[in-house]
């Protein structure tokens, strides 16, 4: 276990702590999911010497494959896809992941849950929403979210949890917390329409305060944790 990764999971979790304790939030519980995507498993394998569980990947295959080498840590681990899954990769994370955070075309959800191997737990999955407006975002409109999480939530092998968000970036705090306070909004609006829905996944190492203040439950951290991310190689 290298000292640098150590320090850093333990700085970040201070800073979740402490923004917990600022916006009133003591008696909450924000996960923390370190993103892990570009890394080694050198590295992953440090984070969890550390005492980190959860992990999020981009690349599918890249994923796949650093999730076969530590296949002797899988029962200790949760394995969250966090990029765009497109129809041919549907097979491989309803295979090889735990969650998924990018849901955003029923299709893709109906795949999953066809191809979402027989006697494994549903796939926890949280719809994409593009909360801000960005024309190159991938997610669901606001207005469309409800449709999808009902149709979501009569799939078997599925479990919705709730939505997720990546904003672009904002250039102040207040203005960060406000566009973050639209996916609580949203979410809070979803379950008095009957849904259930208990996971609010936002905020990463530059503005995950901002989204605990909006009512985060879970942020997605990678450089603050692993450092200068490495290019990738194809």
């Amino acid at each position: 276990m290298t000292d640098s990764v150590f320090e850093r999971l333990q700085a970040v979790r201070a800073r979740i702590d402490i923004a917990l304790g600022k916006y009133a939030r003591c008696d909450e519980r924000v996960e923390l999911l370190a993103v892990s995507k570009t890394f080694g498993v050198g590295a992953v394998r440090d984070a969890v010497a550390a005492g980190q569980r959860a992990f999020g990947e981009n690349y599918i295959q890249e994923a796949v494959d650093k999730i076969t080498a530590l296949s002797d840590l899988r029962t200790q681990l949760q394995w969250h896809c966090i990029g765009p899954i497109q129809s041919n990769k549907t097979r491989l994370v309803a295979a090889h992941f735990d969650w998924v955070h990018t849901l955003d075309r029923i299709k893709i959800a109906q795949r999953l849950n066809e191809q979402r191997p027989p006697g494994t737990f549903p796939l926890q999955v949280c719809i994409q929403v593009n909360v801000d407006g960005g024309p190159t975002k991938s997610g669901v409109q606001p207005e469309q979210a409800l449709a999808l999480a009902q149709a979501v939530q009569r799939l078997p092998q599925l479990r919705l949890r709730g939505l997720m968000c990546i904003p672009e970036p904002t250039p102040d705090f207040e203005t960060a917390r406000a566009v973050f306070a639209r996916a609580k909004t949203l979410l809070d609006q979803l379950n008095q329409a009957g849904l259930q829905l208990d996971t609010l996944s936002m905020g990463m190492s530059a503005d995950l305060e901002a989204a605990i203040a909006a009512g985060s439950t879970l942020v997605r951290v990678g450089s603050a944790i692993f450092g200068a991310r490495p290019a990738r190689t194809e």
